[in-house]
């Protein structure tokens, strides 16, 4: 018996849930204003969740199908699994889309899908559906197509024409993982499709001769997701490939996801799932490499085994174990050194080099830009205010623990 839409909905939803990769920052507002149109974000639309460049947003998040071709061990959807099926056609997505937009509970669509009859097919019916949403009903909301890499180079073009973001899933972080877990997938077609979408990425971003504009192609670029915890990949490993993926491909973003343990798995995948502190780690270490100076080989430093500190942050476990550092004077120091210390952010070091032109700044001055003094005042002098020198002997790592973990050792 055919399943009715709602529960079609209801299936392909869930399965969506295990895609990280849809945030929407980073990409200009298309303008409606002239036009008309729906979806733009000055409309009525009502969001749900924060994106990384602080705009709240809300995103219809689907699969068009959870079949699939493919028999990748660690997804929930491979062609050997018993998981319930269903799949939307092109008109459904499209009409689920405005029609959610309509009732105000999205600003946009991540879709994704299967693999159903071959790349191609899939792709170009995901192309479909973001043509007639752009073309037919002029929908200005938000696009995020997750691309098939081993679809044609003229649909993954396409695309972008109609997207605002396109992503093509890295899947493992080391070659052997992928062909011991996915071995119907190419780490090389992924990596090459890669590279053809950012070289058309910066074509499209150069002005024309005739016009000298720039003419709209995935204006919010491209992304990846990398699971974490099925292959054996430290850490390091995993953050050295983010490296090398920010560094050749000009991803806006890499994802990290923490494998979830599915029903009548393969003996080869880890029974126990991954903690989600790891990913959440991960996270906080990605940021501190692009944005804060560090170094991989810095933030991996502070264990032998190359993993992350569960219990504290990367950039407070990298002071723990750097405390010649410290402490560093918030009058003085250079921009680069703020950022090193631990609780402050880009925006806190940014407010500190531009109120010191004025004044000395005291303790209770770094308070009221949000700064919890608890964690920083260790790390800091300010006007008045010289902590004790930190040397081995001091046990700071108990005193920055979480309570909880603190009492399990009692």
């Amino acid at each position: 018996m055919k399943k009715t839409l709602k529960e079609r909905l209801a299936v392909l939803s869930d399965a969506a849930k295990y895609d990280a990769s849809c945030a929407s920052s980073g990409t200009a507002k298309r303008d409606s204003s002239s036009t008309g149109g729906l979806g733009s974000t000055e409309g009525s639309g009502i969001c749900h969740a924060y994106a990384p460049d602080g705009r709240c947003i809300s995103l219809l998040k689907i699969l068009m199908t959870n079949f699939c071709i493919y028999d990748c061990a660690y997804c929930i959807n491979r062609s050997s699994s018993n998981v319930e099926r269903a799949r939307f056609s092109v008109e459904e997505v499209v009409w689920l889309t405005l029609e959610f937009y309509r009732r105000n509970y999205i600003e946009g669509l991540f879709l994704s899908s299967g693999i159903i009859r071959s790349s191609d097919h899939t792709m170009g019916e995901m192309v479909r559906i973001a043509r007639e949403l752009r073309t037919v009903h002029n929908f200005r909301g938000y696009i995020h197509l997750k691309s098939i890499p081993e679809a044609s180079l003229q649909l993954i073009e396409e695309a972008g024409l109609y997207a605002d973001r396109l992503s093509i899933n890295i899947e493992l972080p080391t070659d052997a993982g992928i062909g011991k877990f996915a071995p119907e997938k190419r780490p090389d077609n992924i990596r090459r499709s890669m590279g053809n979408l950012r070289l058309k990425i910066e074509e499209m971003a150069e002005p024309t001769l005739r016009t000298k504009r720039r003419r709209k192609f995935a204006p919010a670029g491209q992304s990846t997701q990398m699971i974490v915890g099925v292959d054996a990949a430290n850490d390091a490993t995993i953050l050295d490939t983010s490296a090398r993926l920010y560094g050749s491909y000009g991803l806006k973003r890499v994802y990290y996801s923490a494998f979830s343990p599915i029903p009548d798995s393969s003996k080869n995948l880890p029974l126990i799932k991954p903690p989600l502190m790891r990913e959440h780690r991960l996270y906080q270490a990605d940021w501190l490499y692009r944005f804060y100076g560090f170094d991989i080989d810095e933030i991996t430093s502070t264990r032998k085994d190359g993993m992350l500190d569960l219990d504290l942050d990367p950039k407070l476990a990298w002071a723990l174990g750097h405390r010649d550092w410290f402490p560093v004077d918030v009058n003085r120091a250079e921009k680069e050194t703020l950022l090193r210390v631990p609780g402050f952010g880009a925006r806190t070091v940014k407010s500190i080099l531009s109120a010191r032109r004025f004044r000395r700044l005291r303790l209770e001055d770094i308070g009221r830009l949000g700064v919890s003094l608890k964690k920083v005042r260790t790390f800091v002098i300010a006007e008045g205010w010289t902590p004790h020198r930190l040397d081995e002997r001091t046990d700071l790592r108990s005193m920055f623990m979480p309570k909880s973990e603190q009492l399990s050792l009692l």
